[in-house]
């Protein structure tokens, strides 16, 4: 996946890597306004059934919010999961792609 070499890249480019906002000892994280705004529309619909039917995600969610955070922070950061959950799929498949092929 040459367009996306890490999930860093991958997480801009669906608006679910955060942008630092900190200023002196308080550190902060706001919403990504940018990146492609179909990926960016998918992910928060999975983070609020994971929130609500439990599991994995709303472990995740609960311990954000146990650490400190506001529940829009703590939902950022679960989308931002998924989104590194997408990126290791798509690496996945292409993996098994070019394993077909040769």
């Amino acid at each position: 996946m040459s367009r996306f070499p890490t999930e860093h890249r991958f997480a801009s480019h669906t608006g679910s890597a955060p942008l630092d906002a900190s200023s002196g000892d308080n550190v902060r994280h706001r919403l990504n306004t940018g990146g492609n705004r179909a990926l960016k529309s998918v992910l928060p619909a999975p983070a609020v059934c994971q929130i609500r039917d439990g599991g994995r995600g709303q472990d995740c969610y609960l311990r954000k919010i146990s650490e400190g955070k506001t529940p829009s922070e703590a939902r950022r950061a679960l989308k931002r999961r998924l989104s590194n959950v997408v990126y290791r799929i798509m690496k996945r498949d292409q993996r098994n792609r070019r394993a077909q092929a040769a």
